[in-house]
């Protein structure tokens, strides 16, 4: 039987909670149809939620405890079936229908989710930026459909979303090509390697991405797993070897949340059916949590 601590407040606690004006939002998007790998990034939104509860709402580091904070979980939505070609039009027009919060955090599925979530913050993506942590480029050509290795050309090329207004933070060597490299640079992408985050440090380049998008009105934050070192992740099939550490991302994920600008955050790229003793999930929850005490900051 588990032993209930009155003063060792649980996550699971906090977001069931069904707050009914909330300033997170959490939301589930189990995508995986459009992988370019095997995946079932579909079962994660549950299996992720089934790990909050052995985390509790104080962010020791912080001194932020987010037990506070508004919040809602709408659940899933039903997307787990749709075809890759109709999922960007479904998952734009459910994100539309959300109602106005401060933050809204959503649960993948695959990392074509970017791309509609993104596109329905605005009729006109002039003014919003886009910052992704990602081992990827994400600009592989359309040919093929809206996969997950396609959300940053796709808001570039069908949404007017201009290049200059992406930041992209932990590009790793051997995951991209010299093509698709030029292809963001012709496009005025902003591009960070794991090198230049070793080098300056994450803080400092969140600073940097931060000041680089404060013409933008609003930010959304792609936080792509497979951005961390293979050996911490092994969930993410698109982790590589030198990757960030969960340190270095979870500190990102907490600056980025401080920001009045940022409004929306999603996790992708997670497969639970490939999850080892649930050591990816477990980063993935820490990481959303991670996510709510920089807004308890911000508020």
């Amino acid at each position: 039987m588990a032993i209930t601590d009155p003063h060792w407040p649980r996550a699971d606690v906090w977001l069931a909670r069904e707050d009914d004006d909330p300033a997170i939002l959490v939301v589930g998007v189990p995508s995986s149809k459009a992988s370019l790998s095997a995946s079932r990034a579909d079962l994660t939104p549950l299996a992720v939620r089934e790990r909050f509860g052995r985390f509790s709402t104080f962010h020791s580091e912080i001194r932020t405890d987010f037990g506070n904070v508004p919040v809602r979980d709408v659940g899933n939505w039903p997307v787990a079936g749709l075809e890759m070609a109709a999922l960007p039009d479904q998952v734009a027009e459910l994100a539309r229908g959300l109602p106005d919060t401060p933050l809204k955090l959503f649960l993948g599925g695959d990392n074509a989710i970017t791309r509609p979530l993104v596109a329905a913050m605005s009729d006109d993506l002039s003014r919003v930026g886009v910052i992704t942590f990602d081992a990827h480029h994400d600009v592989r050509a359309l040919d093929a459909g809206p996969t997950n290795g396609t959300p940053i050309r796709g808001l570039i090329e069908h949404h007017g979303l201009p290049g200059e207004n992406v930041v992209q933070i932990g590009i790793h060597s051997f995951a991209n090509s010299a093509h698709y490299r030029a292809y963001c640079e012709a496009r005025g992408v902003h591009v960070v390697t794991m090198a230049d985050v070793e080098y300056a440090g994450i803080t400092p380049t969140l600073a940097e991405a931060l000041d680089h998008l404060s013409g933008c009105d609003e930010i959304y934050v792609d936080v792509d797993l497979d951005v961390l070192d293979q050996s911490l992740a092994p969930a993410c099939p698109g982790a590589r070897p030198g990757g960030m550490t969960i340190r270095q991302l979870a500190r990102g994920v907490v600056i980025c949340a401080r920001q009045p600008k940022v409004r929306a955050m999603d996790f992708v790229e997670v497969d639970a059916s490939k999850d080892v003793d649930g050591l990816t999930l477990d980063v993935m929850a820490h990481l959303v949590l991670s996510a709510a005490a920089g807004y308890a900051v911000r508020a």
